[in-house]
């Protein structure tokens, strides 16, 4: 292949681009690509199974910005990754995926591999194409980062296949433009100065106002806390935007959650939709609050309820409102205010306390949350903390924090934990990366323990073993009566982990923990295989989410949105 062979080009463009990883899985429809890309001096991750390869560059770009990569080959490849494409489709992360198919004289006729690939996955990128002509590459490469990227729309996955007669062909050198083959300055969209003059007066006006952000708020973490401070009011955060502000701002109620939603006039939220954790904006939940909905993105502004609606770069706007304010005063209950503060911290002292002195259960094993202490103490605030599963998420939502935080995401996408640790531990080498995961999500990508160990990642996972998808057992012994098809066995994870060469240990006693964490942290990769009790009851196994309500995602919430239509 020369230099100006379209594969060889593609990893130009991404060099360009400061692409120092992809993730991906080698096949022969893509192998011109992969050369090209380790002659190009690009890192390769190869990975176990395409759909970690996806949720690897998903990873990269939550933890280090921009976008990331993942080269899957064809037919059965580019199918594996359609659930880490899925998920970064509804998580609005930047992620570009790149692959093959057969050369065009054996297009349609049996080939191996063939399949329409960019029709299949059209519904869950931003972008979606088959480049059959080499001198159209870097134009499409340049329009598929941009629609990743979230120009002109809500950012997500886009994807692009090349066939591999076309990689091997030259791409015409004067086609070859700078303004296509290298970045453009991100562009910012100001607000319109009477849309902040009408915000400003509905922000002073309010009584209870409540500020909650979401993933389009990230880039916007400095300019929120000035606002918050100005503001005084509260301040939720959510699994999208852990971390933006401390959680030792005054601003911060998390756990007075539920009464500052039904209680707020007015819900100010930051690049966050309504979904189903927050009961989509309901009236039935937030009652008769106004709501003033910033973003960068249409995706996060008009869904459910739309309000008062500012659609800009969510940093300028906010320090637009906050000179609007300027030295006027906000009509704020500070008695409302500092009665959700004072809540917030009596609940959070109270589980600090009684996470560390959580009895186990009568099988003589430990209590998630003893575990998830353990986990706090050894990692600290400035950590990558990656929480995965589905009653272990439960406790782990509540028990951990740190500056950030990736978990499964808007579409409960379980079992991204493994990758998730990978790549951030490659992507962000200078700092503590720990993987909490239940054991049910742990076993969907758990081969790539060989993927860590092979690449040397310095991540530690933690796996809470209680032989069980525990939502599912406790929902059926409390509805049905009996349990069906969902125990698991108590397997031995640490054992499968030290044959993959990774150091490993089985937990079983709370008094054990400090030391083991403590020599994993020194020799990773690493996994420790923590035995917990079956009877510790989460708050999302007593919700109702595992039965999953008609109108509501739970129980509490589904009531109330029937008596408010019924009313």
């Amino acid at each position: 292949m020369s230099q100006n062979s379209a594969a060889s080009v593609i990893a130009a463009f991404l060099r360009n681009h400061g692409i120092a990883r992809v993730y991906g899985l080698c096949g022969g429809h893509i192998m011109p690509i992969w050369m090209a890309l380790d002659a190009a001096g690009i890192r390769i991750v190869d990975v176990r199974d395409e759909r970690a390869a996806v949720h690897m560059a998903q990873a990269e770009a939550e933890v280090v910005g921009g976008f990331g990569v993942a080269l899957v080959t064809a037919g059965p490849g580019l199918t594996n990754a359609i659930t880490g494409i899925a998920n970064a489709h509804v998580s609005r992360t930047p992620v570009l995926v790149l692959s093959g198919t057969p050369p065009r004289a054996q297009e349609n006729r049996g080939a191996l591999q063939d399949l329409d690939h960019a029709r299949l996955v059209g519904p869950i990128t931003r972008y979606a194409r088959t480049v059959r002509e080499p001198g159209l590459l870097p134009q499409e490469l340049a329009e598929a980062v941009a629609r990743a990227l979230g120009e002109g729309g809500d950012p997500g996955p886009a994807y692009l296949d090349v066939p591999t007669d076309v990689l091997r062909a030259p791409v015409p050198a004067p086609l070859l433009l700078p303004e296509l083959m290298h970045p453009r300055a991100p562009s910012r969209a100001y607000p319109d100065p009477e849309a902040v003059a009408r915000a400003v007066d509905l922000v002073l006006g309010a009584r209870r106002p409540l500020v909650i952000s979401g993933r389009g708020a990230r880039a916007a973490g400095p300019q929120l806390i000035a606002f918050l401070d100005r503001l005084g009011g509260p301040y939720l955060d959510t699994a999208e935007s852990r971390g933006l502000v401390p959680d030792d701002h005054p601003a911060v109620i998390a756990a007075m959650r539920g009464r500052a939603m039904q209680e707020a006039d007015l819900v100010i939220t930051v690049g966050r939709r309504l979904d189903f954790q927050l009961a989509y904006g309901s009236p039935s939940v937030f009652g008769a609050a106004q709501f003033l909905r910033i973003a960068g993105a249409p995706g996060e502004l008009r869904d459910n309820r739309s309000g008062t609606a500012l659609l800009a770069d969510p940093g300028a706007t906010l320090a637009a409102l906050t000179r609007g304010i300027g030295d006027r005063a906000p009509s704020l209950d500070r008695a409302w205010a500092d009665d959700l503060r004072q809540g917030h911290a009596a609940r959070a002292e109270k589980l600090r306390v009684q996470s560390r002195t959580a009895p186990d259960g009568s099988d003589g094993t430990m209590h998630p949350n003893r575990l998830l202490a353990a986990i706090q103490d050894a990692a600290g605030t400035d950590s990558v903390l990656v929480t995965d599963g589905g009653d272990f998420l439960s406790f782990a939502r509540v028990g951990l924090s740190a500056r950030t935080m990736l978990d499964p995401g808007p579409f409960g996408c379980i079992g991204v934990g493994v990758p998730y640790g990978i790549a951030a531990a490659l992507a962000a080498p200078g700092r503590t990366v720990v993987v909490a995961t239940g054991d049910g999500a742990f076993g969907f990508n758990a081969m790539e323990l060989d993927t860590a160990k092979r690449h040397a990642a310095p991540v530690l996972f933690v796996v809470a073993n209680n032989g069980a998808w525990q939502i599912e057992v406790h929902d059926q012994e409390v509805t049905h009566g009996r349990v069906v098809g969902t125990r698991l066995q108590r397997a031995d994870h640490a054992a499968m982990a030290r044959a993959f060469g990774l150091h490993a240990e089985r937990v079983e006693r709370a008094e054990d923990l400090p030391d083991a964490l403590a020599r994993a942290m020194a020799n990773r990769p690493a996994l420790l295989d923590v035995l917990v009790t079956t009877e510790a009851i989460s708050s999302d196994a007593k919700s109702g989410l595992a039965w999953v309500p008609d109108l509501q995602p739970l129980e509490a919430w589904d009531r109330a949105e029937r008596a408010w239509r019924g009313g």
